[in-house]
């Protein structure tokens, strides 16, 4: 297809933040990517290294409030106004226990006003729109089961984590009802837990609250316990069930989530051997860990590779974080390695 700017236009809704950030990395070399964000629970960090590339742009806007970018003169050297927008990745809401519990109103509103703009620009020039849902919209199933995309959850309305929750499944509806009625290609993708590089340490989510503790030497607390599975996902691995999704004919709801699981006790080795740390480990037993999700079965959309070892993508976001976080220089990296090296060789880490 021809476009008068030579490439596609793609909006990137919270693309300064986690797996935003990592979505416009791969977006832009081939497209152009016109980020919009407010910052106030992304980062300017994860996209520093994209500002100066030309088929790049990042919009400072809180989406709560309606956009026109076709008047954003910034934008006028990808001819919006001309070629419009193609596709738009809706990935805006503060989405960590820490950001939404401490602005939960904000969390609310970007469900629902700012996805409803966000749908908005995809209306306007009947561009293809994902929109990224969780796994919280499940809330308290049961633990003993799979849970396919057709339970309808068990969610608390006014419960602590209801304006994440509750804001997902009021989003998921809008998107639904805003497609039939005025004929636009969405899709949802519901998340499951995510980890790897830019995310936040001591966010409140399971895996970066073990990496920040054990980076610093504190306890390490588990509201469960090791005995306890986890299930989770490396970011790129999301992104790149993100971009089959948009290509395909599937509209969801779609489990974006592994078709295995590993003890906590694995994970806390791993990242304890990396790190050299020695932080205790408290069990609090209080709660089950977390409900497991129907792994999605078509093929051609699984974005999933179980055969990669998890240690070997922990140690991709432990380099980012003692390269940041404590400056730790280059040469300082092959001490960490050779532990890698020598935790990887008594495969103290299941694959997920």
């Amino acid at each position: 297809m021809y476009y008068p700017s030579g490439k596609k236009n793609i909006v990137v809704t919270g693309g300064a933040g986690f797996i935003g950030s990592h979505l416009c990395d791969i977006l832009v070399s081939q497209h152009h990517v016109i980020c919009i964000d407010d910052l106030s629970t992304g980062s300017i960090e994860n996209i520093e290294h994209l500002l100066s590339n030309p088929d790049f742009e990042l919009v400072r806007h809180d989406l709560v409030l309606p956009i026109e970018i076709v008047k954003l003169s910034e934008l006028q050297k990808f001819q919006v106004e001309f070629q419009g927008v193609q596709e738009v990745y809706h990935l805006a809401t503060p989405s960590t226990p820490k950001d939404y519990e401490g602005n939960p109103l904000k969390t609310v509103l970007s469900s629902s006003h700012a996805t409803y703009n966000a749908l908005l620009i995809a209306k306007q020039w009947n561009a293809k729109f994902l929109f990224t849902s969780s796994s919280w919209v499940y809330g308290n199933a049961d633990s003993s089961k799979l849970i396919p995309e057709t339970y309808w959850g068990y969610v608390d309305p006014v419960g602590a984590t209801a304006p994440y929750a509750e804001g997902k499944r009021f989003a998921e509806t809008l998107v639904y009802w805003f497609s039939r009625q005025y004929k636009l290609d969405t899709k949802i993708a519901r998340l499951a837990s995510i980890y790897g590089p830019r995310m936040k340490l001591g966010s409140g989510r399971q895996v970066a609250d073990i990496i920040g503790h054990a980076m610093k030497n504190e306890s390490i607390e588990l509201k469960s316990n090791q005995a306890d599975t986890l299930t989770v996902v490396y970011v790129l691995d999301i992104i790149e069930g993100l971009l089959k999704m948009m290509s395909s004919d599937e509209h969801g709801p779609l489990n974006f989530s592994a078709n295995s699981s590993y003890r906590l006790q694995d994970l806390i080795t791993a990242v304890k051997a990396i790190t050299a740390s020695t932080s205790p480990i408290v069990e609090k037993n209080e709660v089950e860990l977390q409900i497991a999700f129907d792994y999605f079965a078509r093929e051609n959309l699984a974005p999933f590779h179980p055969e990669l070892r998890s240690i070997k993508r922990i140690n991709d976001c432990l380099y980012r974080f003692f390269d940041k976080s404590f400056k730790m220089g280059v040469d300082d990296w092959p001490k960490v390695q050779a532990i890698v090296l020598a935790e990887e060789n008594r495969q103290a880490v299941i694959d997920v």
